[in-house]
């Protein structure tokens, strides 16, 4: 086979879990043509992406025309497989769609839209891992790769917005707090953040930086508010920006949501905080790093708003946060009041 089409359209933490599966397919097939439909949202981290030949846009929110055009474009270029790694109706109708000799995608007991399996060729058993990174890895062996290393070959710039952060930073170095998400429920309180970052510059003298999305400044700036001097906000970014500044990042605190995962895959250490979502299935994958949970007593599992009058995550406490960062940290500080030291960022496996 010498033709692949991967489908993952987003959202963006998505698409970066599913980077390990391109990276396997290129390995498996160094000479092969190797295709990603994503949002054009998205594009700019698919650039980033090492080995892939062609990164084809498409808005799903787009009109008949759009898209007509593009699965045009897609029956043309004669696939021998299409991917579907998203395993939503639309995605899977866009594999359908694509007229490849194989349209190949997860089980239905393992899509979150049962019905997208009756329109894959191929639905091979992924196994019992739960994380999406592994099933994504899964789907692979049925185009003949055995290779199942976790990697992201990503090619990361220097951007002006990371010297911006490293000069706010100094020479101890900096924290990552991401407080934004899409999701409301996802969101650990800005003031939370605040005095979590207080803590962070009293035990291990380092500056927080914080990120935030369009729109969201304000959201930032309360976060510096309520840290007593010890954070400061990030300026504007793209998703080339987050992939640059947290590169050199320190640690990273934040929510479920895309800039940690881009985190995680430059090897930024993570503590990460969870409500709605399960941390086994969307969570860092690395070992050494940390998730705080309270999937288990959520009520409102994968949807966007919490049906208590406070979220889940909100019980999350700083105390039990500032704990995991300095669990996750120990290697790096011998002695309390020691200095961040650099750590080795790059490919998780």
């Amino acid at each position: 086979m010498k033709q692949f089409l991967i489908v993952r359209l987003g959202s963006l933490g998505d698409v970066v879990h599913a980077i390990p599966a391109a990276a396997a397919l290129r390995r498996a097939h160094g000479d092969a043509t190797i295709d990603w439909l994503v949002d054009p949202k998205y594009v700019e981290l698919l650039q980033m992406v090492a080995g892939l030949d062609r990164i084809i846009p498409l808005d799903p929110r787009a009109g008949a025309r759009g898209l007509l055009s593009t699965i045009g474009a897609l029956r043309r270029a004669r696939y021998d497989a299409v991917l579907d790694l998203q395993g939503l109706l639309k995605s899977a109708v866009l594999a359908r769609a694509a007229g490849a000799h194989r349209t190949i995608g997860l089980p239905r007991a393992h899509l979150r839209e049962p019905l997208a399996a009756l329109l894959y060729g191929e639905t091979p058993d992924p196994g019992r891992h739960p994380h999406v990174i592994h099933k994504g890895l899964a789907l692979m062996r049925s185009v003949g790769v055995v290779d199942d290393r976790i990697t992201f070959p990503l090619n990361i710039p220097s951007t002006p917005a990371a010297g911006v952060v490293a000069a706010q930073a100094g020479a101890g170095g900096y924290v990552l707090i991401n407080p934004s998400a899409a999701w409301p429920n996802k969101r650990w309180p800005p003031d939370r953040f605040g005095a979590l970052a207080a803590a962070m510059r009293e035990r291990f003298a380092v500056t927080s930086v914080v990120l935030f999305g369009p729109g969201e400044e304000s959201l930032g700036l309360s976060v510096a508010a309520a840290s007593r001097g010890a954070a400061v906000p990030a300026p504007p970014t793209t998703i080339t920006d987050i992939a640059a500044i947290a590169k050199s990042a320190r640690l990273m605190v934040s929510g479920d949501t895309g800039p940690l995962h881009i985190a995680a895959a430059v090897g930024t250490p993570i503590v990460a905080l969870f409500g709605p979502t399960r941390t086994e299935r969307n969570g860092p994958w690395a070992p050494s790093d940390l998730t705080i949970s309270r999937f288990d007593g959520c009520q409102c599992h994968y949807e966007r708003r919490c049906r208590r009058a406070t979220p889940c995550i909100d019980d999350i406490h700083i105390d039990e946060v500032m704990t995991a960062v300095e669990r996750r940290v120990a290697p790096a500080f011998p002695e309390r009041g020691s200095d961040f030291s650099s750590h080795g960022g790059g490919t998780r496996r």
